[in-house]
């Protein structure tokens, strides 16, 4: 009789754990946006800090020649103006001195502003005579009240933006402006127009 075939172990069947997934990302994955992030306004305030203001003083010294060899105001100089951030915005020049005018008028000159939004990038300069209201001595007037007006001009000017200055009719609403931000803050009517003798954007 014949002997039965064995049969052939059958192969064990091989088992394949699954491996636990390989991070990827995580926290390294964002330290290049975080120091995008951070380092940006770093450039940003760096480029116009070194850059960009020196070449805009420049450029306000050149177009003030024959002022008694006085260069303009440096975008650093004095208290910033209302609302304007300590450093860099609104300055003011030589303001306020009378040159040749009778006690009815008081000229403000070389003022130099930052225009608002424009991160400190533009600037206007200018000079102007303010002329008195019927027969006021708006030059012992504002003398005595040089600082306070000082300032409110620096607000207004420094309140414009480039393009309102761009406006058909600009600088009649600015001179409206000036007139009744001086009579506001001396309260009455004391000054009555303003001339622009320099108007300068850069």
């Amino acid at each position: 009789m014949a002997a039965p075939k064995s049969e052939a172990p059958a192969p064990a069947a091989t088992v394949i754990a699954p491996t636990a997934p390989t991070k990827k990302g995580g926290i390294g994955a964002w330290i290049p946006v975080i120091a995008a992030i951070l380092l940006a306004p770093v450039a940003t305030w760096a480029t116009v800090e070194f850059v960009l203001l020196p070449r805009l003083q420049k450029k306000i010294a050149a177009t003030a020649p024959g002022e008694h060899g006085a260069e303009a105001a440096p975008a650093h100089a004095e208290a910033p103006a209302h609302g304007a951030k300590p450093g860099k915005e609104s300055k003011g020049g030589k303001g306020g001195k009378e040159s040749g005018g009778g006690p009815g008028t008081y000229e403000f000159q070389n003022i130099v502003v930052n225009l608002a939004g424009t991160m400190g990038t533009r600037y206007l300069k200018t000079s102007f005579l303010v002329t008195a209201a019927k027969d006021n001595d708006i030059k012992s007037l504002f003398e005595g009240s040089r600082a306070r007006l000082m300032d409110v001009t620096l607000n207004v000017l420094s309140s414009l933006t480039l393009a309102d200055l761009e406006e058909p009719g600009s600088k009649n609403i600015i001179r409206e402006k000036l007139v009744m931000a001086y009579n506001q803050a001396l309260g009455k009517k004391i000054a009555d127009q303003v001339y622009f003798s320099d108007f300068v954007i850069q």
